[in-house]
């Protein structure tokens, strides 16, 4: 009887709501390669953009994902939430219990702003907090790794600056910029722009501190990424160009590996004003106004 009255308890547990910001690479350099890895530091940020995620135990066999919204259409079943989900369960982290995941996309894919990886982080950081799952500090970051490289900075959502060793610092109250983000209808496959990198960067943020988030900073830094993107893509080139000139902005930048540009204003009227614009000049293009947080 008692454990009907559990199991039934389970089955009707409304789900849980959590929010999936989007990662930004405000500055991104490649300062070298080990094996089949680069070795990157990067200034990176997160915005208010998010994906929502629904989560329950369900008395069931199997967990089962399901995506929905705009940017949905071609995730496929294997992805970073059901790699999540098979890494816990080999580590017999979860016990034996499953969950229904409802994922609702407006992060688009293919845009450099950690969609996928940060779904994941999410859900981790969810289950850690609940105390579903008891997992230690080396257990965090070699499950956040077997996803990807990108997946540890999702666990706190905040401004934070990575070396080239994969050390992390973590910096709150920094400036907060209105973002203008636009993404052309078509997508940078990560894989495919970091196999051109053929030159190595200086390292620029050995010694990371909180000044470096600054707009002076930020201005003169670059994401090296930029170039081979450009050069693959000559519309990603004559977005920023146009960017650049649209109402003052303090600077504009790709994320990641593209194809997403972020256009950073002191003001929402003149990020709004952007938009506007932007809209009627790339119709078919998406575009967003946002904030870092």
């Amino acid at each position: 009887m008692l454990n009907w009255l559990k199991d039934l308890k389970i089955y009707r547990m409304k789900y849980y709501k959590i929010k999936s910001h989007a990662k930004i690479n405000y500055a991104l350099n490649i300062v070298g390669k080990n094996s089949s890895l680069h070795k990157i530091e990067s200034l990176v940020g997160f915005i208010l953009l998010h994906d929502d995620i629904f989560i329950k135990r369900i008395k069931s066999k199997k967990h089962k994902i399901s995506f929905t919204g705009k940017f949905s259409k071609n995730i496929g079943k294997k992805n970073t939430v059901s790699k999540l989900l098979e890494n816990l369960e080999k580590k017999k982290l979860l016990r034996d219990e499953k969950f229904k995941i409802k994922i609702f996309k407006r992060i688009p894919s293919k845009a450099g702003l950690g969609g996928g990886s940060m779904n994941a982080a999410s859900i981790l950081k969810f289950f850690i907090k609940k105390k579903i799952i008891q997992i230690n500090k080396n257990e965090i970051l070699n499950v956040c790794k077997s996803i990807g490289s990108d997946v540890i900075l999702g666990l706190y959502s905040t401004n934070c600056i990575i070396n080239s060793k994969n050390d992390i610092r973590y910096f709150d109250g920094c400036k907060k910029f209105h973002t203008l983000i636009v993404k052309p209808n078509f997508g940078c496959a990560t894989k495919d722009i970091y196999s051109k990198v053929k030159k190595f960067n200086k390292t620029h943020f050995k010694q990371p501190q909180k000044k470096m988030f600054n707009m002076f900073f930020l201005k003169k830094a670059n994401n090296s990424l930029e170039k081979i993107a450009f050069s693959k893509y000559s519309k990603l080139k004559k977005i920023k160009f146009y960017l650049e000139n649209l109402l003052d902005p303090i600077f504009v930048r790709m994320t990641g590996s593209g194809s997403a540009l972020v256009a950073y204003y002191q003001t929402k009227h003149k990020c709004l004003e952007a938009k506007k614009k932007f809209n009627k000049k790339f119709k078919n293009y998406w575009c967003i106004a946002s904030k870092t947080i």
